[in-house]
């Protein structure tokens, strides 16, 4: 079998110009994308003026487009979009750094009127904006420090009224890169901004709700005072939030890092964005990692064993085990392995304690705690015990069969024609599986040939699903069993 040639430069370049030539003109024809960049480069032998003034005009059209864009043709406008971020940073970008990022601000601003006129659920033309901003905080890294300082005074004038956000994501970007005399500057100008506005506001006779640039500033200048290293400041803008708007965790992690593990401890006990205190019981193993690390620092051991514990029995986490595990002594942590295991299969909710075991992983504790608990498995949680059964089959047939059992006994039950495909391979799994899934039965458990038997009784004019099962037929009989067996 031939091999398809790869495609390199140098190959591309053996074609020789005039075939070169044919190709782009062919492939230009049938993609409006490409077209555009082909026209970006071409005025880019003009110089960067040219380049300019072509993503100029695209620019303008965007700015002025109004109609709604309908759901067929979303993809290619977001291929348009990103072929014009490509043309700004491609064809634009080498020659001329600071027109570079005029333009790729003119573009971001753009985002609030191209959200009114398209459907993004899917997220892609939201990537092609983060996309310009990661592009933005390559190329101010090529600017002159003289050119940089101007940047503040551009961002502000382009994209200073913007609700969406992501002025704050463009200021997180490029503050790293910009000199520290400049954000000292851009610093003082938003601290007198937000204080106009909310004397402003408070001002204001309103009868209602209504948006707030204020934090949106105050969360630049957060990341301006992160890229000066002014911990505190950044502290400072964080406490005066509410309460529960506060990255309490993410304060406290810059703290424990800047050796301040008294404050970080403070600050992973405050509710923040959570919404629990430690008092009110907070147990994510997020946090509880965090305060037990905190802990060890400020040299107590045994209250961030005490606390991962605890963590441990309310929400069963296996990584907070792990961490437990970890800085017991030795030999102390096999038994402490029992233990909690012990917990999780006699103390804890059978779907909690499953997940665990998956987790850990303890694959026949998981078997085992199925079977002793064969009324639990709820077969509407299809998005997770049909994976769960495909991990258990090969050793574990009988606990596996209980789980194709619940899944496939819902699909009939509920009729869900939809899922009668699924049913069916439910079904062919539980005959290959029955012959050592009976031998490992239950006295109260049925076999498989009777819980067939019972399933053509109870569903025979599903034949939806029964044609999809091949040779098991149901009777003609009307009758329907008495249920309650499984």
């Amino acid at each position: 079998m031939t091999r398809k040639p790869a495609l390199s430069i140098d190959k591309l370049k053996d074609l020789g110009s005039e075939k070169l030539a044919q190709l782009v003109m062919g492939e230009a024809e049938r993609n409006a994308g490409f077209r555009r960049q082909v026209k970006a480069a071409m005025a880019g032998k003009s110089g960067p003026e040219g380049i300019a003034k072509l993503i100029d005009r695209r620019l303008s059209g965007l700015e002025r487009a109004k109609s709604f864009i309908e759901w067929d043709k979303a993809r290619a406008f977001c291929d348009d979009l990103r072929s014009l971020t490509d043309a700004i940073t491609s064809e634009l970008g080498p020659a001329a750094p600071a027109l570079t990022i005029d333009r790729l601000l003119r573009f971001i601003a753009t985002h609030e009127q191209v959200f009114d006129r398209v459907d993004d659920s899917t997220g892609r033309i939201q990537d092609v904006y983060y996309q310009a901003i990661e592009a933005t905080g390559e190329v101010v890294q090529t600017l002159a420090p003289s050119e940089a300082d101007l940047l503040p005074e551009r961002i502000m004038s382009t994209l200073g009224e913007s609700t969406h956000g992501y002025l704050v994501d463009l200021t997180a970007t490029l503050a790293p890169h910009l000199p520290q005399d400049t954000l000292a500057r851009w610093d003082d100008d938003l601290k007198h901004a937000i204080a106009e506005r909310q004397a402003e506001e408070t001002a204001r006779k309103s009868d209602g709700w209504f948006y707030s640039m204020t934090s949106q500033w105050t969360a630049m200048r957060q990341s301006i005072a992160a890229a000066r290293g002014d911990l505190d400041l950044l502290i400072a803008l964080e406490a005066k939030k509410r309460p529960h708007m506060q990255d309490t965790l993410g304060i406290a992690v810059q703290l424990l890092e800047a050796g301040r593990a008294a404050e970080a401890l403070d600050w992973a006990r405050k509710p923040g964005q959570r919404g629990h205190s430690e008092a009110d019981g907070d147990m994510s193993p997020g946090r509880v990692s965090l305060e037990a690390r905190i802990l060890e620092t400020l040299d107590d051991k045994p209250a961030a064993q005490a606390l991962r514990w605890r963590c441990f029995e309310a929400v069963l986490s296996a990584d907070i085990l792990r961490d437990y595990l970890k800085h017991l002594p030795d030999f102390e942590d096999i038994e402490a392995e029992e233990r909690a295991h012990a917990l999780a299969f006699e103390k804890a909710l059978p779907e909690i304690a499953l997940q665990f075991f998956l987790d850990w992983p303890r694959i026949d504790l998981a078997a085992k705690l199925i079977v002793t608990h064969p009324h639990r498995w709820d077969g509407r949680d299809w998005h997770i015990l049909p994976k769960v059964a495909a991990i258990l089959e090969h050793d574990y047939p009988l606990a596996a069969t209980i789980l194709y059992r619940a899944l496939l006994d819902d699909i009939l039950g509920r009729a869900r024609s939809k899922a009668y495909s699924h049913g069916a391979k439910y079904l062919e799994k539980l005959a290959l599986l029955a012959e050592d899934a009976d031998s490992a039965r239950p006295s109260g458990m049925i076999d498989h040939a009777n819980y067939l038997a019972g399933l053509k009784k109870a569903h025979p004019r599903k034949s939806g699903f029964w044609t999809r099962v091949g040779d098991n037929k149901p009777p003609t009989s009307q009758s329907r069993p008495r249920l309650g067996q499984w």
